[in-house]
């Protein structure tokens, strides 16, 4: 085994390779049908491509789906399984990602960070204690106006810095390698048209996590549900016994759930109904949902239970006053790995070369690895090392990004 060691050259370079994806727009769309769902989506991805084929991958590609592959060749003679490192270079709906003004902070000091003078949007060390871990380290933050969209491009950015690596060092032994990058999985499609035949892994990494260490092999069974209400508009004045009004009625199916099952009131494994967008008025509303939950049983009746609080709403103001659409998102990959838990070992063991500290742990959350591992590509997840994804709040230690690279090239030498 090799002895890895990024000097400052790498963390430069990572860091500028970071940077730029970042002011990349890219972000998603869940109301488009089209894959990527956004034209803009492709600005990344057409950089990603010519960028691979820079650096010295070979047999890149992007195909009609804004999917971009490439390959590391194997420097060794024996035959060892072909590993693969995936991530998405699509950016969250739920908040802004255009525009994104990062600014660094070296040597961060553990107090407040005042990333916008103007609002004075303030990153609160108190609020968001984790900050606390990365005394002395180099702080990535949006300025309080977007997200920073280190989820998903801190993984991208890490697994291109790793290549590239990989490619300047050929001392470090390892088989071919297959890299992947794909739109859309901030809105639960990012795996739809992954060519697992042409990535040609025998199994692979997200690298998509959170905090350093993490390492996930267990995640959310996911499902979408849009309810629509639909409502009676008369004049105000003479609306006695005629009117319904749609965006009381929502408020109604809203507070129908129980409001001890979302996101801000579970943990753990608990699963949860979590309203995404509400828009609406007399006339007619439209709620989304996603509904999650570990367990495969509870996961059902949570689908069972929404669909009969739209039942109940049919039965209270008249047929089709509602009306819901249930979509599957992804499902657990625990099951994926009975008989195969080498492959989180052999993450396991990289973090652990890499004097990191791993945290094996389910996901509050999916990747488009669980969709991959139940398309015969085995796909658990690493750490990217981000925090409070999806807002302003999002940010990043450069040292967690470099031991993310570390790790993968760790991964590289183990599988060999």
């Amino acid at each position: 085994m090799e002895n890895i060691q990024l000097d400052g050259v790498w963390k430069e370079k990572l860091l500028n390779r970071f940077i730029t994806y970042i002011k990349i727009f890219s972000t998603s769309d869940a109301e488009s049908e089209t894959t990527p769902s956004t034209e803009r989506q492709w600005d990344i991805a057409n950089y990603l491509h010519n960028e691979l084929q820079e650096i010295g991958l070979e047999d890149v590609s992007i195909d009609d789906k804004g999917y971009v592959f490439g390959f590391i060749p194997s420097n060794i003679e024996e035959t060892v399984p072909q590993v693969g490192f995936i991530a998405h270079y699509d950016s969250s709906p739920d908040f802004s990602g255009e525009n994104v003004n990062p600014q660094i902070w070296e040597n961060y000091d553990g107090e407040d960070l005042l990333l916008n003078k103007e609002t004075g949007f303030t990153l609160s060390s108190t609020k968001f204690e984790a900050l606390k871990k990365y005394i002395g380290q180099t702080i990535i933050t949006t300025d309080g106006t977007t997200l920073l969209s280190a989820d998903d491009k801190a993984g991208v950015a890490e697994i291109v810095t790793a290549a590239e690596f990989l490619l300047a060092n050929p001392q470090i032994k390892h088989g071919r390698i297959s890299i992947g990058f794909n739109p859309d999985e901030e809105i639960g499609r990012g795996a739809h048209h992954f060519d697992v035949e042409k990535f040609g892994a025998e199994w692979a990494y997200t690298m998509d996590g959170g905090e350093i260490g993490e390492l996930e092999y267990e995640n959310f069974n996911a499902a979408g549900a849009v309810v629509k209400i639909h409502g009676l508009s008369v004049h105000p004045g003479y609306s006695f016994g005629k009117m319904l009004n749609a965006g009381l009625v929502a408020s109604e199916f809203i507070n129908s759930l129980p409001e001890n099952e979302t996101p801000a009131t579970t943990k753990g494994f608990e699963g949860f109904f979590h309203l995404t967008d509400f828009e609406g008025d007399v006339s007619e509303a439209k709620l989304q949902y996603i509904i999650r939950d570990h367990d495969d049983q509870k996961f059902e009746d949570r689908k069972k239970l929404i669909a009969e609080k739209v039942k109940a709403i049919n039965q209270k103001y008249g047929e089709k006053t509602a009306e819901i659409e249930i979509k599957p998102q992804y499902l657990n990959m625990k099951k994926q790995f009975e008989g195969k838990m080498h492959i989180v070992d052999i993450a396991e063991q990289a973090m652990k070369n890499a004097d990191i500290t791993p945290k094996i742990k389910a996901i509050r959350g999916g990747t488009d690895g669980a969709q991959l591992s139940y398309m015969g590509l085995p796909c658990p997840n690493i750490f990217a090392g981000g925090h409070n994804f999806h807002g302003p709040y999002e940010f990043v230690p450069l040292e967690s990004m470099i031991a993310a690279v570390s790790v993968i090239v760790h991964i590289s030498q183990l599988v060999k």
